[in-house]
């Protein structure tokens, strides 16, 4: 019966009976002209929810993961300069990804718990007089620490020190969920996936690319064969892929892009931060603290949160999971045992997130936390029924 709960892990996430019954088709020929019909307003469509009108979408069988590698592969050469800071989990696997590719790699070390820093790229760049640094790669919403990075900030850092670098960003975690403007901030190449905003089973990574990153291509020499945009552009232009591609999820892609627009995205957005406020007041109710150092910080997809001294936070959501078989997210990282993280993005209303609070408020009761039972719930409660959205009659 635990499989009837809903996950509160910041992906993959709870997936919608609409997209599930979307998804549950019948093998079509995909060099036919139906595939075709379908493509091709699945790409328009998401490049509403990047904010791009000048960018190429590329979608590919794959990960989030699989998008940085076809980022970093078809805009670099073996032995470039990239510039990245490390904040959290999936900036350090980023890093070491580029690394293992041959890239030069200059890290900038920062906090966990802070976000991009806009002014120390400023100085680097500024610094860079011959312009060895191709790229700036940046987390838009780091998922380990639960921390938003203001990406039209690191833009202007660009901007100001007049530098020509590319701006790559990943927000996996953060597209569908919160506004994302790729034309407007600048961006070269954003990179997400279809587990999280999308409401999606993991499968896809959904790429949007800019002109100035496409040019790129004529001159990067890092191998790619599945990754190559060129190739995958080509087939798309005449409405398939260069190989067989994952009608399933496509199917599913679709589903989900509607499910948004007919939401309207900013409706979207405001759903997803509201519930994020609802966790946020549940944790000051318990008197425990958020990874992230600032409220501009504060992602609306996902919270980590920092246990009391003395506790293991993996022994926490083990409890909650064995106890009453609800997920929640394991610190990771430097967050390992340290924090427990409430992912709150995707399919989810304030019911489910009550659902989720109560939950963690009696695994924490159970393993002798010092917070009162009931006291974050009864928070998030004040805050949903004061904030409430007015039904139209």
């Amino acid at each position: 019966m635990s499989n009837q709960n809903p996950v509160f892990i910041p992906g993959p996430t709870n997936i919608p009976d609409r997209l599930l019954n979307a998804m549950h088709q019948q093998t079509m020929d995909h060099r036919s002209p139906s595939f075709v019909e379908m493509l091709k307003p699945v790409l328009s469509d998401c490049k509403r929810v990047f904010g791009t009108e000048t960018g190429e979408v590329i979608i590919f069988p794959s990960t989030g993961t699989g998008g940085w590698e076809a980022t970093i592969c078809n805009t670099l050469s073996p032995g470039d300069k990239v510039l990245i800071a490390r904040y959290g989990m999936f900036s350090h696997r980023w890093i070491d990804l580029c690394q293992r590719h041959g890239l030069d790699v200059q890290i900038i070390e920062c906090p966990w718990g802070s976000g991009a820093p806009s002014d120390k790229f400023e100085e680097v760049l500024s610094q860079d007089t011959n312009h060895e640094i191709k790229a700036v790669l940046a987390t838009h919403n780091e998922t380990a620490t639960g921390v938003k990075s203001d990406i039209k900030g690191v833009r202007g850092a660009m901007d100001t020190a007049k530098h020509p670098a590319m701006l790559f960003v990943d927000c996996v975690s953060s597209l569908g969920s919160m506004p994302f403007d790729m034309d407007a901030w600048g961006v070269d190449a954003a990179i997400s996936g279809s587990q999280k905003g999308f409401m999606l089973t993991t499968g896809l990574a959904i790429l949007a690319v800019s002109q100035k990153a496409l040019a790129a291509m004529e001159t990067a020499k890092l191998p790619r064969t599945f990754f190559d945009f060129k190739d995958m552009m080509a087939a798309n232009n005449s409405g398939g892929f260069p190989y067989t591609p994952p009608l399933q999820l496509i199917y599913g892609l679709r589903e989900s892009l509607a499910m948004l627009l007919e939401e309207g995205l900013d409706n979207v957005f405001d759903r997803h931060h509201r519930m994020a406020e609802g966790v946020r007041q549940a944790v000051a109710a318990w008197g425990l603290k958020l990874c992230a150092n600032s409220p501009d910080l504060y992602s609306d997809s996902v919270s980590a949160i920092y246990v009391p001294e003395g506790f293991d936070s993996n022994q926490l959501t083990a409890h909650a999971f064995d106890t009453y078989g609800v997920s929640f997210g394991i610190g990771l990282g430097e967050m390992n045992t340290k924090a427990f993280r409430i992912g709150h993005l995707g399919s989810l209303t304030d019911v489910m997130v009550l659902s989720g609070l109560a939950t963690i408020e009696m695994a924490m009761a159970d393993l002798n936390y010092p917070i009162t039972l009931g006291t974050g719930v009864a928070a998030a409660q004040e805050y949903f029924r004061k904030t409430a959205p007015k039904k139209s009659v």
